[in-house]
């Protein structure tokens, strides 16, 4: 049979001070971070997986990233999901922040956007003089040409273009001009599959994977210029908003360490993006 045995319970200030202690290792885990609502193509560049630690080196704070399209990551923001945005779609963004959803947008780095296909080259795009040469010649042929379709920077980037060209693509959804809906990457994987001719910015072009016969066929008019910026989320709209942590990862892309360390960013000998902190 077996005895009784009493097992002396843990004394109340004991308990109290437990719980406590993990509850602030909680609360402090918690405000260690902060959420950036981003468009895709400094995520699929690999800028991150570069950048973040640095940034964490500095001022211990982590920087978890949304990356989604500047469309949705502006609308994600609203929302009150965002504590920081890096997008890349000028008048959106002063429209956001004039609205009072954010605060204060600062320019910070740029690249371009460029125009890829197929190595064959069936429209000439390569002899083209202008971006909107070549879009004309990709219409003149009828060559595919696959869009984003997703609301993103990119994407309201090629749709100014189009119309910057004259041309109009909103009856020619599902014949030459496919929409996939989906990021950089996804867009480029369909465009090769397709043999069609899209328009990427140059970072993710660079760090794309599955180039195969693909090639850059247009680069360097001033229309493609593809300008980043970024906005705090204005805690006066949503209060959760850890400004003070925003603040200082806004602040450090545009200090002296933050915009070397874009400079420094290279993919096989070619840098990414350009530093130009306003």
């Amino acid at each position: 049979m077996l005895k009784n045995t009493k097992i002396k319970p843990m004394r109340l200030p004991s308990l109290v001070l437990l719980i406590s202690f993990f509850y602030c290792a909680a609360l402090f885990a918690d405000d260690d971070f902060i959420l950036l609502q981003s468009t895709t193509s400094t995520k699929n560049s690999g800028l991150y997986d570069y950048l973040i630690p640095l940034f964490k080196t500095d001022t211990g704070i982590d920087v978890r990233v949304v990356a989604v399209g500047t469309g949705q990551a502006l609308r994600n923001a609203e929302n009150g999901d965002a504590d920081v945005l890096v997008v890349h779609a000028k008048a959106r963004e002063e429209k956001f922040v004039a609205q009072g959803f954010g605060l204060q947008r600062h320019q910070f780095m740029y690249n371009d956007f460029v125009i890829v296909g197929p190595a064959s080259d069936p429209a000439d795009v390569a002899k083209s003089e202008t971006v909107k040469e070549s879009l004309q010649r990709i219409v003149k042929v009828g060559s595919s040409f696959v869009s984003r379709g997703d609301d993103s920077g990119t994407h309201t980037k090629e749709l100014e273009l189009w119309r910057s060209a004259g041309i109009s693509v909103s009856g020619a959804s599902g014949g030459w001009y496919k929409e996939v809906g989906a990021g950089m990457g996804a867009t480029l994987n369909a465009s090769v599959a397709l043999q069609a001719y899209t328009l990427s910015d140059r970072a993710t072009w660079l760090n794309f994977g599955n180039k195969q016969d693909y090639r850059l066929l247009f680069e360097g008019d001033p229309p493609l210029h593809n300008q980043y910026s970024v906005i705090v989320v204005n805690p006066a709209r949503h209060t959760h908003v850890k400004l003070a942590l925003a603040q200082r990862f806004a602040d450090w892309l545009l200090t002296d360490r933050g915009q070397q360390a874009i400079a420094d960013y290279h993919i096989d000998g070619d840098q990414l993006f350009f530093p130009n902190a306003q």
